[in-house]
């Protein structure tokens, strides 16, 4: 099986190169965000207590998340693998997907983690702005405040998975395809190591 997280960012491409990978492998890919707006919208019992933590503006427990994550991991038990978008953001959440696929004898793969300068995903996410109706993407100040949160709790993600020598960063600027062959370069040689 192939457990990819994809990392980076805000901005830096990962729904976009998601896709491609998606096709290209035939994977699941699993989105925090799809997976927060399907259960709410379906008011199922995890999605009602994360809508709770969101009303109050707090953020989701770990445990409603991964929680979320093992129902869509079981709901889908044929696919080739899962591309992680979005998750795990922290440590903790590292070590109970790790824990999580370890119970069903699987690990990670790989995390590849797209690199992107600041410069380029404040115009990114600006430009994006222009059609996503996202209001956190217009404004530059929440833009660079996004930017720093993933730097100072999210980043370190990636130094989880380099003690296992399973993180490899893609220059993520580019043309689509041109991105997209750099990752693909990189999986095919994670999955023959």
């Amino acid at each position: 099986m192939i457990n990819l997280i994809l990392f980076g960012p805000p901005g830096s491409g990962k729904g976009t190169q998601a896709t491609n990978l998606v096709e290209k492998y035939n994977l699941l890919h699993i989105s925090t965000g799809d997976l927060f707006r399907s259960e709410i919208g379906n008011k199922t019992p995890l999605g009602l207590e994360a809508k709770s933590y969101m009303d109050k503006g707090a953020l989701v427990p770990d445990e409603v998340t991964i929680g979320m994550l093992k129902k869509k991991v079981q709901e889908n038990p044929d696919v080739k693998g899962y591309i992680f978008d979005g998750f795990p953001r922290t440590i903790p959440q590292a070590e109970a997907l790790d824990a999580m696929l370890m119970a069903n004898s699987q690990e990670i793969t790989s995390l590849v983690a797209l690199d992107v300068d600041d410069e380029e995903i404040v115009k990114r996410l600006l430009n994006r702005a222009k059609t996503s109706g996202r209001s956190d993407d217009a404004d530059e100040s929440i833009i660079r405040n996004r930017l720093s949160v993933y730097k100072e709790t999210t980043a370190i993600v990636a130094g989880h998975y380099e003690k296992k020598d399973k993180t490899h960063t893609v220059n993520g600027v580019g043309g689509i395809d041109e991105v997209f062959g750099r990752l693909a370069e990189v999986i095919d040689r994670s999955l023959v190591a």
